[in-house]
């Protein structure tokens, strides 16, 4: 029996030829030789080469290759076309379309208006982009400050200089204390100051920090032309104690000519006492004279005298030559009413820190203030007609706010009747005053009527002689009549009363105060006590300190320490 199969039909049959796709099989690079029919009379005899099945290696490489090379360049091209993008965005920022000039401003609200100026502020301004750095390099202003130092050098002076234009220069010329390598700070001194010569002219503010006098001289010599447009005159030498053939010499100092200077601070420079300079002061602060450096009280008064718009004067580390220290101060009768005195509106901070007392006396004898807020006491021996002619001020007008008295000697009765005129004190501090008692707190708890009813900072550092009780009374009788309108304070204040509350209530606090009259003296209840300092009260012990911090939001109570700083006392 013979079994038949049908014949195979091979695949292609079912493939429509339009629709069939290449194959690499078939694919042959070069076309197939075709000899001549009549080269061979059988046509079997003829040699055909058949494609290989498969492509070279080498083909496949170059292919590879060849891809590869395009999709880098269409990768560079597309990080192209990314960056330009990038560009065109942030071109479309506002901060980028802002003009110059508003950015010059911008950068000088952001680099002079926000207090201290940071050195590395106009740098890291520049780093941002080309354009502001355009702009900072073309903004004079944010290069005014110069300032030359060990830190500072000349080179980077003069390009400040130089960048600054024709802007009103702040100079500083500061070199410490040291009194080694003398010969090249003064040479140092001396090539800043022939850089600034020519610039003197517009120069706002100058300051001169020196070791010793000679330098300071060697410095100011080169400050003989006018400064028109000085208002801030600083000038400090460290060693003030040595005596040298520049205690009095004959300088004047930018040729006299300084119509607009307003704040002067000499510290042991002396430079004749030329009333010139001197006129028109706002600021007056001096120091560090002694012996017969020292300015006299005569012409102290008279530099007050041409300064009738005098807002803040300072004296410290002063001899009182005046005095004869074997006869005491005879204090001045404030009943007897004194010829030619200085009336200066304006004042209101006065400082006299160890200038005698004497002259301190006599300055404050010949002068009315009747806008003083704060005042300074201290090494000044026996205070007590000081605090008489204070009192004498306040019978007419003294709105005193600040009132410090550390290391002297005065009358407790005397003391005690001033704070009853002082109705707008709002902070009493009191360091190393041994002699006071219970009778000044007892003062201050009492209602009839309440003496500095704006009290709010009491510091007694070193006031060994305050006992507890009168001190506990005290803080009792500023606390509000109902227990329950106020809670007792805690570590936070935010913990008791949310923000908006805060700021109403100091609003509200705000606005009462500038209701009121400096000068009234009834008031319905005194202030609550906010902070107050028993720092070196060994008297004072830790669970007075705990009852403190239940009714006083801060209560500081550092004990004394030795000369290495450590405590002396446990408490």
């Amino acid at each position: 029996m013979s079994t038949s199969y049908p014949a195979r039909i091979p695949a292609s049959a079912f493939t429509n030829p339009r629709r069939r796709k290449p194959s690499l099989k078939n694919f042959s690079p070069i076309p197939p030789l075709k000899p001549p029919r009549s080269a061979y009379s059988n046509v079997d005899d003829i040699y055909i080469p058949r494609p290989p099945t498969f492509m070279s290696i080498a083909y496949l490489r170059d292919a590879i290759s060849a891809i590869e090379v395009k999709m880098t360049a269409l990768a560079k091209e597309r990080t192209e076309l990314e960056t330009k993008l990038e560009t065109a965005v942030r071109l479309q920022s506002p901060i980028l379309r802002l003009p110059s000039e508003l950015l010059s401003s911008i950068f000088t609200i952001g680099v002079l208006g926000m207090g201290e100026e940071d050195p590395i502020m106009v740098p890291t301004l520049m780093l941002v982009c080309r354009y502001w750095a355009e702009v900072a390099l073309n903004t004079p202003i944010l290069w005014a400050k110069i300032s030359i130092s060990p830190h500072d050098s000349l080179d980077k002076a003069r390009r400040r200089l130089m960048r600054s234009k024709s802007c009103p220069l702040d100079i500083t010329v500061n070199f410490g204390p040291r009194i080694d390598y003398v010969q090249s700070i003064t040479e140092q001194i001396t090539h800043a100051m022939d850089l600034f010569r020519p610039a003197l002219w517009r120069t706002k503010s100058f300051s001169l920090t020196v070791p010793n006098r000679p330098q300071a001289y060697t410095a100011l010599l080169h400050c003989q032309e006018d400064a028109p447009m000085l208002e801030s005159l600083t000038i400090q030498v460290y060693h003030s104690m040595q005596e040298d053939r520049y205690s009095n010499p004959p300088l004047i100092v930018f040729n006299g000519c300084t119509p607009n200077l307003r704040s002067c601070s000499l510290t042991s420079f002396n430079f004749g006492w030329d009333l010139k300079l001197m006129t028109g002061l706002r600021v007056l602060k001096l120091g560090g004279y002694f012996n017969s450096s020292t300015p006299s009280a005569s012409t102290l008064i008279g530099i007050l005298r041409q300064c009738p718009e005098l807002e803040e004067v300072s004296l410290r580390n002063m001899s009182d030559v005046d005095s004869n220290p074997c006869s005491p101060a005879v204090p001045h009768d404030p009943d007897v009413p004194i010829a030619n005195r200085i009336h200066l509106p304006r004042l209101k901070k006065m400082s006299f820190y160890y200038a005698g007392i004497t002259h301190t006396q006599k300055i404050m004898a010949q002068i009315s203030f009747p806008n003083l807020e704060s005042l300074e006491l201290a090494y000044l021996e026996n205070v007590s007609p000081l605090l008489q002619l204070l009192y004498a001020q306040a019978l007419t007008r003294l709105p005193l706010k600040f009132l410090r008295i550390e290391t002297c000697l005065f009358n407790e009765v005397q003391f005690v009747n001033l704070l009853r005129k002082l109705h707008s004190l709002v902070t009493l501090q009191l360091v190393d005053i041994e002699h006071i008692s219970y009778h000044s707190l007892n003062a201050l708890s009492s209602s009839q009527p309440w003496a500095c009813p704006r009290l709010e900072y009491v510091m007694l550092d070193g006031c060994t002689s305050v006992d507890w009780d009168s001190l506990r009374a005290f803080v009792e009788s500023r606390l509000p009549a109902d227990p329950h309108a106020y809670k007792r304070y805690h570590s936070s204040v935010a913990s008791i009363m949310s923000s908006a509350s805060v700021a109403a209530a100091q609003h509200a606090r705000l606005k009462s105060r500038q209701d009121r009259s400096g000068h009234a003296a009834l008031v319905t209840r005194p202030q609550r006590i906010r902070m107050i300092d028993v720092t070196r009260c060994n008297q004072i012990g830790r669970e007075m300190v705990q009852w403190l911090r239940m009714y006083v939001a801060s209560v500081k109570c550092e004990p004394a320490k030795g000369v290495w700083g450590e405590p002396m006392v446990l408490s």
